[in-house]
């Protein structure tokens, strides 16, 4: 593993982003086109991922690979896994919330390129409640995995 980050995602309506940060590489920015059908969903330049709580203080912690896909993460009883591919132009990806981009960036690489992405969450079934009585914090946790793709 070459970098490892948390960074605290202010869920908003369900759901968050991980957007390019060149909003030029990013044809329907966050939260336009935005799709609830499942636990992720993929758009040119950003990954849309749904929340069981609606407006909560999440935690996402980033890994970022150099080698292929990582082993799969299994010390946790993950409640949702998904894997896609993104595509970063500027390197970086900003997370967003309905209400705009928030202040910390993943960096990923200093070029662009395409990823492999491994994302896992647990603590949804907590939130979920506990989202309706209040604004909790660190109750739904997630996990991206980013590898370099080749080819």
């Amino acid at each position: 593993m070459r970098a490892r980050q948390r960074v605290e995602v202010e869920v908003d309506f369900f759901g968050f982003c991980l957007q390019d940060a060149d909003d030029t590489a990013v044809p329907v920015p966050y939260p336009e086109a935005r799709s609830s059908a499942g636990f992720v969903a993929v758009l040119e330049g950003r990954i849309d991922v749904e929340s069981a709580g609606h407006t909560h203080t999440a935690y996402l912690d980033v890994e970022v690979w150099d080698a292929p896909a990582p082993p799969a993460e299994e010390r946790e009883a993950w409640e949702e896994r998904a894997e896609a591919e993104l595509g970063c132009t500027s390197g970086e990806l900003a997370v967003w919330a309905a209400a705009g981009p928030m202040s910390d960036h993943i960096h990923l690489a200093d070029h662009a390129r395409r990823w492999g992405v491994r994302l896992y969450c647990t603590g949804r079934e907590a939130v979920r409640p506990l989202a309706e009585q209040g604004v909790p914090e660190g109750i739904e946790r997630y996990l991206a995995q980013f590898w370099p793709l080749t080819g």
